[in-house]
């Protein structure tokens, strides 16, 4: 009977702990996440990823992260971007693997998915709706191998 009981006991302890753990990391902080599939996996230069968002919180300071996702097929070992948000643009360059050819980022399923800080502590000036422009800053007019482009907006949770 006493083995059952603190077999018990430790049971309880570590489901209160497992909960405490689940409900602590799983944290809703993500404002908007949205990924746009490029056609064919070729970005043509003239074509612009529009991304539409909605911010309800202007005390809140904010990271934002844009994506890409890419195969291996991508020839190249960097990425040029520019971004335009209507009240200010800007270029950016990143890289997507290291100077021996590895990728960089996170593989899922033949995928390799590069997150870029944009912004870390970025401060809303107020609260509605909001767009990012992303388009392709490289030389080539028909950029293969980029699958998807993305962007997430995520709540600091300091205010």
């Amino acid at each position: 009977m006493k083995s059952f009981m603190i077999y018990n006991l430790r049971f309880t302890i570590c489901l209160v702990i497992g909960c405490i753990c689940f409900l602590t990391s799983c944290r809703h902080d993500i404002v908007y996440s949205h990924f746009t599939p490029i056609a064919s996996e070729k970005w043509h230069t003239d074509s612009v990823v529009h991304l539409d968002y909605t911010i309800s919180d202007k005390e809140c300071s904010y990271r934002v992260v844009v994506y890409v996702r890419h195969t291996e097929r991508y020839p190249y070992q960097n990425m040029w971007l520019f971004l335009n948000n209507g009240m200010q643009s800007d270029t950016i360059e990143f890289y997507l693997a290291d100077d021996r050819g590895k990728w960089l980022g996170d593989k899922h399923h033949g995928f390799i998915e590069m997150p870029v800080l944009i912004e870390e502590n970025y401060h809303f000036s107020d609260t509605g709706t909001y767009y990012m422009e992303i388009q392709h800053g490289m030389r080539d007019s028909l950029l293969r191998g980029v699958s998807d482009v993305g962007m997430e907006i995520i709540r600091n949770g300091e205010k």
